[in-house]
């Protein structure tokens, strides 16, 4: 019989398959020789289950689990709680947005913590008084801002009322408390699922546990299989906790209201030899040594010759080569929670960031001393921090929903070139939120002053 080797693409689809089935019908191909579409019709929800307890569980061959896909809606969590379920790199996540929705007074998470317990009062007031200075605070700057703002020529009435409103509420969204309810669509391979379970049931906080119980009992209901394992993590918790006794007589020196800021804290000398390097090995067959050799004898001119050759053609949309990600710098950031929530949505860095705390400081934005609110916000900002220190002492987690998006964080992070031209071109942009785009011009800035050359050819929009 003559065999058909003419090409065939093709999509599974999911409405015929599950996303067990179609895990299957991916992973047999390495031992079954026939086609997808005729392995699909063999691989029944039962025949898929056992292949996956044999296979990913057994055998530890758990990237089969990387083809079947969950979508997951996530409601009414707390921002806290979702920072915690985004942290992983292999994901999709679309989040209401602060900066553009009025939220609801009274939309905050209550923990469980404090059920019957004595500080469950402090917690109430302080999130209602800060829900209730967030719309005060809405009102008031809309009021302004249609005094300073003029319409724009051609602009619609209605245009002109709806962008005073939302530069309102883009303001006003820093007095928001970490408690804040929030939604978020979520879009994971199974894979990925039982790491992101795994971490919210390893979780100091009640909330995350249980919001990881229920994505995994839902879970089930798509990959019944895959992600049947996902538990809370030894490993995880008792690191944690080894770790904690060393830090634990460290306090963060307490400041009034701070700015944005970025620290180059680490970056390669021999940047420009590495990425000539690193260009010229793909385009090559010698060693790294030997091109690593060729390079260093070289004067600048012609490194930068090399380096520009690389770089002067990208255009807008063009992503940079792959060459650049060996190149990397470490960037101390302190930030705003707001703006933090922002930056972390890019994955391809890595970073580590410290327990949120009242005790770094708050920023304050520019429109609220220009509309004379400034009391009200540092009212407002004393309420979150007395609230949040009373709790600490006994509940040190669960203070940590009191913080506000006004609060500084602290953050350590690892980017490579690559990724720094995408996240400076997106980040430094008018349309990015003003205190990100405040600390990512200060980054750039000093990536620039060590490596002119290699951010050359970096346009902005």
């Amino acid at each position: 019989m003559t065999m058909d080797f003419s090409r065939r693409i093709y999509p599974l689809d999911t409405r015929e398959l599950t996303e067990e089935q179609l895990a299957v019908v991916f992973a047999m191909t390495s031992r079954n020789p026939n086609a997808f579409d005729e392995i699909a019709k063999i691989v029944n929800e039962d025949k898929a289950a056992d292949f996956h307890e044999r296979w990913v569980l057994n055998y530890g061959h758990a990237s089969v689990a990387e083809h079947a896909i969950i979508h997951m809606a996530v409601e009414n969590v707390s921002r806290l709680a979702c920072d915690t379920l985004e942290d992983n790199r292999l994901a999709s996540y679309t989040e209401k947005s602060s900066r553009y929705q009025v939220l609801d007074r009274g939309s905050y998470h209550t923990p469980l913590e404090l059920d019957k317990h004595s500080l469950m009062e402090v917690y109430k007031q302080s999130c209602e008084y800060l829900f209730e200075a967030y719309d005060e605070c809405i009102n008031r700057l809309q009021d302004y801002i249609g005094t300073s703002t003029p319409q724009r020529e051609n602009e619609r009435d209605q245009a002109y009322r709806l962008r005073l409103r939302r530069d309102a509420i883009d303001t006003s969204r820093f007095l928001l408390p970490a408690s804040t309810l929030t939604n978020v669509g979520v879009t994971m391979n199974a894979r990925s699922w039982e790491h992101a379970i795994l971490k919210l049931l390893s979780s100091r906080i009640a909330e995350e546990r249980d919001i990881g119980n229920i994505i995994k009992d839902q879970g089930r209901t798509i990959t019944p299989t895959l992600i049947k394992y996902a538990d809370r993590n030894e490993y995880l918790t008792s690191t944690r906790d080894a770790l904690s006794v060393f830090t634990a007589e460290s306090e963060p020196e307490v400041v009034h209201h701070g700015d944005v800021s970025a620290r180059l804290v680490h970056y390669d000398n021999q940047a420009e030899i590495k990425l000539a390097t690193s260009l010229l090995y793909s385009a090559s067959l010698e060693t790294y040594e030997d091109i690593w050799a060729k390079v260093c004898s070289m004067n600048d001119d012609s490194r930068h010759k090399v380096i520009r050759e690389s770089l002067e053609r990208l255009g807008p949309h063009d992503n940079p080569l792959r060459e650049l990600e060996t190149i990397e710098y470490t960037f101390e950031l302190v930030m705003d929670y707001g703006a933090y929530r922002e930056f972390k949505r890019h994955r391809m860095q890595t970073y580590l960031a410290q327990k949120p705390t009242v005790d770094l400081g708050y920023f304050v934005p520019q429109l609220i001393y220009d509309a004379g609110l400034q009391e009200e916000f540092h009212k407002a900002m004393d309420t979150s921090s007395n609230a949040y220190h009373k709790i600490h002492e006994e509940l040190p987690d669960v203070a940590e929903y009191l913080i506000t998006h006004a609060h500084m964080r602290r953050v350590l992070c690892k980017i490579n070139l690559r990724e720094c031209y995408h996240l400076f071109k997106l980040r430094t942009q008018p349309s990015a939120h003003f205190t990100i785009r405040r600390v990512m011009n200060q980054a750039l800035d000093l990536v620039r002053e060590c490596h002119p050359i290699l951010f050359e050819f970096l346009r902005l929009r």
